[in-house]
């Protein structure tokens, strides 16, 4: 297996420096000892993480979807779409998740509001740049400032969080912990500051807790 690693590490080197520096999965747990990677931390392609005994992390690719609980002591070496692990466990599962996270750019408020203002005139709404599939949103929204979350579809559904730069790692808003849940099937824009993205609830969404990577918002 350590040849492997080297072997991966090896064609990992030869992608594209742009390529290799794009966080390509995020830390959704870390329990015990484990370097290399913290809490909602975004790992990028070749990055290495040494877990000691006793402890466990938990990725989740933004590409391909694949969630990765990783425990016992050893080495793991992230990919652009899955791990490569050396002595510790790996568990996979496919998760329900917008592939299109790992490339998704905010547009500046004051272009999204001439998109809709056209969407008015044109009896139409603006394209979700996402979808999510959990209802209750993990807003990345860092430093202070006034979190907007509206429905776009049916009017009157707003949600509004003043934020003092005390959240999780200074940039992290669980809705979950908020006990606020969205609209299954609604269509919704989440704004701060000069940053604002559209996106649509799956249908099938549940509130709470749900996987990260399928309810991760990227405003900053």
């Amino acid at each position: 297996m350590k040849r492997a690693i080297v072997a991966c590490l090896g064609l990992l080197a030869l992608a594209s420096p742009a390529a290799a520096d794009s966080p390509v999965a995020v830390v959704e747990d870390i329990k015990g000892k484990v370097t290399g990677a913290e809490f909602m931390d975004y790992v990028t392609a070749r990055s290495v993480i040494k877990i000691a005994d006793g402890g466990s992390v938990v990725l989740s690719y933004l590409k391909s979807c694949r969630r990765e609980t990783i425990t016992g002591a050893g080495t793991v070496v992230v990919g652009n779409e899955e791990s490569i692990v050396d002595q510790a466990v790996l568990k996979a599962e496919k998760t329900n998740c917008d592939s299109n996270q790992a490339n998704a750019t905010t547009k500046d408020t004051s272009a999204v509001a001439a998109t809709l203002l056209r969407s008015a005139t044109t009896a139409s709404l603006p394209a979700p740049q996402l979808t999510l599939y959990g209802a209750s949103p993990f807003v990345q929204a860092k430093g202070r400032g006034t979190l907007v979350v509206r429905r776009l579809d049916v009017a009157g559904e707003r949600h509004q969080i003043a934020l003092g730069g005390t959240q999780l790692k200074g940039k992290f808003v669980d809705f979950a912990g908020e006990n606020v849940a969205l609209v299954p099937g609604g269509l919704y824009a989440a704004s701060f500051k000069s940053s604002e993205i559209v996106f649509r609830v799956d249908a099938q969404a549940q509130p709470g807790a749900t996987p990260i990577v399928g309810r991760l918002l990227r405003l900053d």
